[in-house]
């Protein structure tokens, strides 16, 4: 089992930029897929993106294709989301999750979640 510990959010205008990271503990964890959600006030948790294991393959949600980039460095136990270009729209808590075998955008197929930290965009 994995705790999974997010941290880098804050307060940015928009079209400016951040770097989430996702911090996990266990030495299991090169063999997890491992998933951005994200949750505005008042609406359901969306998934946002995805990295496989290896960090081979990427997913991303449409809203965030092309603004938003995962990565992953299984050395240091450490999954990063870089956000640019942002927007009012992607205020909220974002969350990262880890779940075995692929990618998945469905929450309820990941195991262990993290507390969340939150991102607002405001100008």
């Amino acid at each position: 089992q994995l705790q999974l510990v997010e941290s880098g959010g804050g307060l940015v205008q928009p079209g400016g930029s951040l770097r989430l990271s996702c911090v996990a503990s266990g030495s299991r964890f090169r063999y997890y897929a491992i998933g951005w959600f994200r949750q505005a006030p008042g609406k359901e948790r969306e998934w946002v993106s995805c990295v496989s294991s290896a960090g081979a393959t990427t997913g991303y949600a449409d809203s965030v294709t092309g603004r938003f980039t995962m990565s992953r460095d299984n050395d240091k136990n450490t999954v990063y989301l870089q956000m640019n270009n942002l927007k009012p729209e992607d205020t909220a808590v974002y969350f990262c999750a880890n779940r075995g075998g692929r990618c998945s955008p469905h929450g309820g197929e990941y195991d262990s979640w993290g507390p969340g930290t939150q991102v607002t965009v405001s100008s």
